[in-house]
């Protein structure tokens, strides 16, 4: 099944007072750009968090929220920078001594002092962090991931329709292009019996060797075939299980240039217009094909 780059999936998970949000949108990219934010607090489980969105999305510009509120201790470890609070409070007293300034310090009070009290995660609870943010960023995904592949479903759907329509007019060029050397070889009679009333001075085999320069030329069998395989390979990619934006869209180069050599070999308004059609529908196809994973 094919998916589309384009999706969004959010979810919100709370455990043991500690609440969870993870947003994740997708575009679409010719890479695998990750872009992620989270809470500075667990900061630190970026990596983990790129490597599960890398390893479940292959292709697209991806954005990624990850917030964190932890209203449980699990997680937390209070540390008193003590050094720095003693250097608080003999700069303050040196303060009140030398400007007559009343001296009412607390503890309270130096405890408010920039960097006197950090936060830091306990080592043997980041793993029990990192499981509860994996519930919400799996769930997250999965979300993404089902409305990539309902758009992508759409996707398909149209991509089939239009490879149906370029199949049905390379039928019918293949059709015109076959009576070609027939109308040929009518012409070139009736031109030179226009212009030799002895017909018997007429070069049979030099007239055969007109006909198999113009067959060999205005021939656009090789390229049909090609394009009819490109076609069918097209149709084998749509259902493939994995990531096939980049294969379809090198095929799409390769029948756009099949049928640009048929347009210029074809000496037939008919194939012409044929092929117009068909260059339309595939540069369409080729747009449309931008969107796949």
């Amino acid at each position: 099944m094919i998916k589309s780059m384009t999706g969004f999936g959010r979810s919100k998970y709370e455990t043991n007072s500690r609440e969870y949000l993870v947003e994740i949108k997708s575009v679409n990219n010719r890479y695998n750009d990750v872009n992620i934010k989270m809470s500075r607090t667990i900061s630190y489980l970026e990596d983990k968090v790129n490597k599960v969105v890398v390893n479940s999305i292959s292709r697209g510009k991806i954005d990624i929220y990850v917030g964190f509120i932890n209203n449980s201790d699990k997680g937390k470890k209070v540390i008193l920078n003590e050094d720095l609070a003693k250097a608080y409070v003999t700069e303050l007293k040196k303060l009140s001594q030398d400007n007559g300034i009343i001296d009412d310090i607390s503890v309270m009070e130096i405890s408010k002092l920039p960097d006197v009290f950090t936060i830091r995660t306990e080592e043997d609870d980041e793993e029990i962090i990192w499981n509860e943010v994996s519930v919400c960023l799996n769930d997250a995904i999965k979300k993404l991931i089902e409305m990539r592949e309902i758009e992508g479903e759409k996707i398909r759907n149209d991509l089939e329709n239009r490879i149906k329509n370029v199949s049905e007019k390379i039928e019918k060029i293949c059709a015109i292009s076959s009576g070609l050397v027939d109308e040929y070889i009518v012409k070139l009679e009736k031109r030179i019996n226009e212009m030799l009333k002895d017909k018997t001075i007429v070069d049979e085999s030099r007239l055969a060797q007109e006909i198999v320069i113009y067959s060999d030329k205005s021939s656009v069998e090789e390229e049909l075939t090609r394009l009819r395989s490109h076609i069918s390979q097209f149709l084998s990619l749509l259902n493939d299980p994995g990531a096939v934006g980049k294969k379809i869209d090198f095929l799409m180069q390769e029948m756009n240039r099949e049928a640009n050599t048929i347009g210029s070999k074809a000496n037939s308004l008919d194939i012409t217009k044929l092929v117009v059609d068909v260059k339309t529908e595939l540069e369409n196809i080729r747009e449309q094909v931008q969107n796949i994973e």
